[in-house]
C-alpha cells in the first residue's frame, strides 16, 4: 500500500499537464495588438498594426474657443498617436467620425459653504468607422470617461480648475484607449 500515497501527486502532476496542454492550445490564437504577422485565415490579411494605421480620423466638431474644443483636439491627437504608433499614418482606408459631449457634476457638496469638495467629469464619445470607398458605416459605437477630482477649497483659487483640466486630459486618454481597444476588436475579429 505504499502507492496510496502517491494518488495525490499522481492528481495534481496529471492536473498541471492538463493546465499546460490547455495553455498551449489557446496561446497559438493569441495575436499581438502591435505585431506584424497576422495569423487570420488569409495570409495576406494585414496586421493589427497595419490596418489600424488606415484609418483616418475627421477632425471632432465642436464650437471654437470652448472647452470642448480643446478635448476634441487632446482625444483625436491621442487616438492618432494611438493608431499609427507615431509613425507615418498609411494611405487612408477608413474614416472616423467621433462625436464628443461633457458633462461636470458636483458629487460632495461642503454643508457649511455649498461648494463642492469632489467633482465627476463626464466625457461621452460615439464614432462612426466608415469605409471610404464604399461610404458605407462598418460600424457604429459609443464610449463614455467618468474622472472624479477634488476641489480643494476656497483658498487656492486655481486648484479647481487646474483639476478640472486634469480631469479632462485623463478622460480624454480613456476616450481615445477605448475606441482604439475597439477598432483593434474590428480589425482582429471583423465585427
Amino acid at each position: 500500500m505504499w502507492w496510496l500515497d502517491w494518488r495525490p501527486l499522481h492528481r495534481l502532476a496529471l492536473r498541471l499537464a492538463g493546465v499546460g496542454a490547455a495553455g498551449a492550445v489557446v496561446a497559438g490564437c493569441f495575436q499581438p495588438l502591435y505585431g506584424d504577422a497576422s495569423f487570420t485565415a488569409s495570409s495576406t490579411s494585414p496586421s493589427v498594426a497595419a490596418a489600424m494605421a488606415t484609418v483616418d480620423v475627421n477632425q471632432i466638431a465642436a464650437a471654437n474657443g470652448t472647452p470642448l474644443s480643446r478635448i476634441a483636439v487632446e482625444v483625436r491627437n491621442k487616438l492618432l498617436f494611438n493608431l499609427t504608433g507615431g509613425g507615418a499614418a498609411a494611405p487612408p482606408a477608413y474614416r472616423l467620425n467621433i462625436n464628443l459631449t461633457a458633462n461636470n457634476l458636483s458629487v460632495i457638496v461642503d454643508i457649511n459653504s455649498g461648494r463642492p469638495d469632489t467633482e465627476n467629469y463626464a466625457l461621452n464619445a460615439s464614432y462612426t468607422l466608415q469605409d471610404i470607398k464604399s461610404g458605407k458605416p462598418v460600424f457604429t459605437s459609443q464610449t463614455f470617461a467618468r474622472v472624479s477630482y477634488d476641489v480643494p477649497g476656497q483658498a487656492q483659487r486655481f486648484a479647481r480648475a487646474r483639476g478640472l483640466r486634469d480631469a479632462e486630459d485623463r478622460a480624454a486618454q480613456l476616450i481615445a484607449d477605448n475606441i482604439r481597444a475597439r477598432l483593434a476588436s474590428f480589425f482582429v475579429a471583423g465585427t
